[in-house]
């Protein structure tokens, strides 16, 4: 018969001998990551800015770990479908996502999800940050925001503007741009930032807030103009765009990153192999040389704890804004 001191050293040895065969396993899970094709579901369209970012980090994955990385593009129902199709995967963390992080922080405001944005997806990488342009057709008669404001200020009926997603910041600088300047613009909503560009560039709609990134190669074309940025400082990429607070409206500003995403009910150890993989390729010279072509800022280096807090920092501002300028989902 085992006395009490004696269980409970016997307990304790068995527990030792679990954890010691548990450990290995553990490591060897993420050890094999991957272990076959990677699919990583971009939340956007084509040629988008997800869509990029997609194939810049799968096509580095790919050379340096060997297996294929595939890209596979599903667009609409404003990011509810592409990260519906990520947690219908199995959650081993070969189905990721590509997504920017309005669709779990602007987007849920507006759009009923089947899911929950915070709770069961979780951002492994920022794969770069950005900020919000205002950028103008060539037929708009002004090149500065007073100039901008002044010629709304003439149209009896408002001036349209376009978003890339109704709910998003695209939408919401709009409202407060509106009403910081006491003008009249009036929304205009698509599905992702090529189409609203095109009908910008075609003269369907005179203004847009569109991201830096999928703004600056058509802007160095002259195909349109950008009137003012909606961040702290000027971007590295567009020194001579002022921004909105150098102009006197301080409480426009728009940051956006791009975001690696996977299930929440991937294993954690994989999860970090995921994420010291992606660190090494961001830090590469050609991938970085890839994102800054494409008018991109380098990622912060959060950690997906960080991330997963900033995010939900946004999530309740931008649901305290959308009160407070009255919005109602269209």
């Amino acid at each position: 018969m085992r006395l009490p001191s004696q269980r409970r050293r016997f307990s304790q040895s068995l527990l030792g001998v679990a954890a010691s065969i548990a450990a290995p396993r553990l490591s060897q899970a993420q050890a094999a990551w991957p272990e076959k094709t990677v699919r990583i579901v971009v939340n956007g369209v084509a040629g988008g800015a997800a869509d990029v970012s997609a194939r810049i980090v799968g096509d580095a994955l790919a050379t340096t770990l060997g297996k294929p990385f595939i890209v596979d593009v599903r667009a609409g129902g404003s990011g509810t479908i592409g990260t519906s199709e990520v947690l219908r995967a199995a959650p081993d963390g070969h189905t990721l996502l590509v997504s920017v992080n309005s669709a779990m922080s602007e987007v849920p405001h507006s759009v009923k999800m089947p899911f929950h944005p915070l709770n069961d997806i979780k951002p492994i990488a920022e794969l770069y940050q950005g900020a919000l342009l205002l950028i103008a057709n060539n037929e708009v008669p002004a090149r500065t925001l007073a100039e901008l404001i002044k010629w709304i200020k003439t149209q009896p009926k408002g001036v349209p503007y376009a978003s890339y997603s109704p709910g998003t910041a695209s939408h919401t600088l709009g409202v407060v741009l509106a009403r910081e300047a006491g003008i009249e613009l009036i929304h205009v909503g698509y599905k992702g930032i090529p189409p609203a560009v095109t009908d910008l560039m075609g003269g369907q709609v005179p203004l847009m807030f569109s991201g830096v990134s999928t703004s600056i190669q058509p802007l160095k074309a002259g195909k349109f103009k950008a009137i003012a940025l909606a961040a702290p400082t000027r971007s590295e990429f567009l020194p001579d765009v002022p921004t909105f607070a150098e102009q006197g409206y301080p409480k426009v500003e728009g940051l956006t990153w791009m975001g690696l995403w996977a299930s929440a009910q991937v294993p954690s150890t994989i999860l970090m192999r995921i994420r010291a993989e992606v660190d090494k390729v961001l830090k590469r010279p050609d991938v970085a040389e890839k994102f800054r072509s494409q008018g991109a800022s380098a990622p912060r280096g959060l950690s997906p704890e960080a991330l997963s807090q900033l995010l939900a920092r946004e999530y309740e501002q931008m649901g305290t804004l959308l009160k407070s300028v009255g919005y109602k989902p269209e």
